[in-house]
């Protein structure tokens, strides 16, 4: 197994479960702790300190880590909790997260491509904490008999009424004082309006459906017109 150098390590004085990486070169990255140990899931670096392993986290494959970059006011995410992930992808993010929240925790892995699901799978192969359902985000009753109620919802689907489909599956699965982590694409929503307005729209969508904003950060220059909304859910 190769591994790259490091000049120091240690864990992020902000977001629990996230280390910061200082290489030889004076560069920095973040990484999570690996739950796989010698197994990478993007092409990422691998890190080894003393018996524990590290996997890059790069801010330029995952809106999650852009947003801890970008200085996003605290990481909802944590160990041992049940998560709800909509848009799951091929896991590149899933993976990170399947780190910090560890063997005791689980991920609810939503994906609709089936092409993407294939992916998605090996990645589960690797990792007991990661549920992968193939179905449509839009119609969470199909998934509802898989899903318990969960600590928090994570959602990347690049789909117009983005707020809407969050709030339905909240209404479903979050808890009262669950999280949301919503990675919000302007131009999937409308392509002729200002990001900025979308943003705004979408957030008001949010708040009437219970939600309310902790934070917004926009994640230019790792996503263009992206931005990441955290907001807490209470039931009403």
């Amino acid at each position: 197994m190769s591994y790259t150098s490091v000049a120091r390590l240690y864990e992020h004085d902000r977001y629990r479960g996230v280390y910061v990486v200082e290489l030889e070169d004076g560069s920095t990255r973040l990484a999570t702790r690996n739950l796989t140990p010698g197994k990478r899931v993007y092409g990422e670096h691998l890190f080894r300190v003393g018996d524990a392993e590290y996997r890059e986290w790069n801010a330029y494959r995952s809106k999650l880590a852009a947003a801890l970059v970008k200085g996003l006011r605290e990481l909802p995410v944590k160990e041992a909790q049940k998560i709800l992930y909509l848009g799951a992808g091929s896991g590149t993010t899933v993976s990170h997260v399947s780190d910090i929240v560890g063997l005791m925790g689980r991920i609810y892995a939503v994906e609709f491509a089936p092409r993407v699901m294939r992916e998605l799978i090996v990645v589960a192969d690797d990792r007991r904490n990661v549920i992968p359902i193939l179905e449509d985000a839009r119609v969470p009753r199909r998934y509802r008999f898989i899903v318990e109620e969960v600590d928090g919802l994570y959602a990347d689907v690049a789909q117009p009424e983005q707020a809407s489909i969050v709030a339905d599956n909240a209404d479903m699965f979050l808890r009262d004082g669950g999280w949301l982590l919503l990675a919000i694409k302007a131009r999937s929503i409308d392509v002729t309006a200002e990001p900025s307005d979308v943003y705004r729209h979408e957030m008001d969508v949010l708040r009437s459906r219970g939600f309310e904003i902790v934070d917004v950060v926009h994640l230019e220059p790792f996503d263009r017109d992206h931005a990441m909304i955290y907001a807490v859910y209470r039931r009403r």
